[in-house]
């Protein structure tokens, strides 16, 4: 793979490296206030690392779960972990008590730390598994009894075996249901490149500041962001759970420049924009994890003016980045692109028998590249081809100017009768609607057609409109044959714990409706 010359070899070396130059700087402020410098932070680690290595026994290439909230705890552990060599394994917090077991199930665990949220995973330490669980977040650090006991003067980076970037350090499970979820195996060399990669393409650095407005656990909060910002030397907030407007209270009081979240996440903030109506501190916000209707950004823009947005593709498999919209795509040509694909990347659209497709031909997107995970755990399949391509499953076309659009995950195409309906196109367009706030297009039965569209709306505040009023105004906008034939009106679009729109709860809504009818 191609990649930078001078990496270094694992987010803990990053660590040491950001400790260094920043000693003294706040590094991370958890949902209390307590905040800790980029030194205080490191001691933190070396600690964790050296109670793990020598009171818990944890070897290199251990799997180690972490269902820990968004805080302090999380991110010393992780970074512990990558210290020893050891394999992080995150598992959702939102997921109910037999999802996560399912995980555990799977993970082939030497070890799982908690939170105290969580304390009905004690009972694994009845099958070998040693559990560590927190005490009184609130009123501390969760783990300061535990590390109390490690000896850090035993406990040196030069160590053999503490990390090496072909080392695999993170065990990350797909969504989707717990059964079907695949685990990703990311190395060291994927995440680190990962970083760099959004440190040049969103010019960021030590100055700037970041609020973690998602789930620590997800590739973004894990890369994106927690693993960017130690590598930049910049400072990061973690609030327990996302809270729109104590979010835009942060963001106003602490000088936030930059946050990296899902369209769901951006949403809310929108709610409250009368409230907040200047953040002049806002310099780049990037989007992923699910598309992110152009109506919907360019709102965000005209609130404000001056920050520039980032359009982001990617998912777990990538490492979190795989395209990035090189400057503001608000106001560039190109505002539905997700950019290009980022350096050290190749991407290539290829129809159903296996052939690449000339441009603006939609087809299959293919990733290969230095933040490609290479395979996944105890599992082989097609998706990953023996050269190492990853079939993301997810159809785009590449225009004239090699910008890349993604206009559906294939399973979500709508066949209407021959004719192929991208539920992007149709939510852009229902988004444009003035009075509507969100859209989710799926495809449902039918006996003509095979399938058909049907459109879940949720309108703004106060406003009202029926299914009939939004099919005329669509008219003028959409094919006949794109246009919903049903539209059901709810609080709220479902969404899955990974903050994706959930499409399969939204089936059975219209299902649930013609029930009724």
């Amino acid at each position: 793979v191609y990649t930078f010359p001078k990496m270094k070899k694992s987010f803990y070396e990053m660590l040491k490296d950001t400790a260094e130059k920043f000693s003294e700087k706040t590094g991370l402020c958890d949902n209390w206030g307590r905040c800790y410098s980029y030194q205080e932070f490191l001691h933190m680690v070396d600690s964790m690392a050296a109670y793990l290595k020598y009171v818990r026994h944890l070897e290199k290439g251990s799997h180690v779960g972490l269902l820990l909230n968004n805080g302090i705890e999380f991110a010393t552990s992780f970074y512990a972990l990558c210290k020893l060599g050891a394999v992080a394994v995150p598992f959702p917090t939102k997921y109910r008590e037999p999802e996560v077991r399912s995980l555990i199930e799977k993970a082939d665990l030497q070890g799982i730390l908690a939170s105290e949220d969580y304390g009905w995973v004690r009972s694994y330490s009845e099958a070998g598994i040693f559990v560590e669980v927190t005490a009184d977040e609130e009123e501390g650090y969760g783990f300061a009894e535990a590390v109390a006991k490690g000896n850090i003067s035993e406990m040196m980076c030069a160590e053999p075996g503490c990390g090496e970037l072909n080392d695999e350090f993170i065990l990350m499970f797909t969504s989707g249901t717990t059964s079907a979820s695949k685990g990703v195996i990311l190395k060291n060399y994927n995440v680190n490149h990962a970083v760099m990669i959004y440190q040049k393409l969103l010019e960021l650095g030590p100055e700037d500041k970041t609020i973690i407005p998602v789930p620590i656990y997800h590739i973004t909060g894990l890369v994106a962001l927690l693993g960017l910002f130690v590598y930049i030397g910049g400072t990061i907030y973690l609030y327990k759970r996302y809270d729109a407007k104590r979010i835009l209270e942060g963001v106003k009081r602490d000088g936030i420049t930059f946050m990296h979240g899902s369209p769901t996440v951006f949403g809310q903030l929108l709610d409250y924009r009368e409230e907040f109506p200047e953040l002049p501190g806002i310099r780049t916000l990037a989007c992923g994890s699910s598309y992110m209707p152009v109506e919907t950004m360019k709102k965000l823009h005209r609130w404000m003016p001056l920050m520039k947005f980032c359009n982001v593709y990617g998912m777990t498999e990538t490492s979190s980045p795989g395209t990035v919209f090189p400057y503001d795509a608000a106001t560039s040509l190109y505002p539905g692109s997700e950019g290009k694909p980022v350096p050290g990347l190749m991407l290539k659209i290829l129809d159903d028998d296996g052939r690449e497709v000339p441009d603006g031909t939609v087809g299959v997107v293919y990733l290969k590249g230095a933040n490609i995970c290479e395979y996944y755990y105890h599992l082989k399949t097609p998706l990953i081809t023996e050269d190492g391509w990853l079939n993301t499953g997810d159809m785009g076309y590449i225009n004239e100017d090699s910008y890349v659009f993604i206009v559906d995950r294939k399973k979500d195409m709508i066949n209407r009768g021959g004719e192929k309906i991208w539920c992007t196109d149709v939510e852009d367009e229902l988004v444009a609607v003035e009075g509507v706030k969100d859209a989710a297009v799926v495809g449902i039965p039918s006996k003509k057609y095979g399938e058909v569209a049907a459109a879940l709306i949720v309108l703004e505040s106060g406003v009202q409109m029926t299914a009939e009023e939004l099919k005329a105004d669509l008219k003028s906008r959409l094919a006949k044959f794109k246009i919903p034939e049903q539209i059901l009106f709810a609080d709220a679009v479902p969404k899955t714990p990974g903050l994706k729109t959930d499409k399969k709860t939204i089936k059975t809504m219209f299902a649930d409706a013609d029930r009724i009818s």
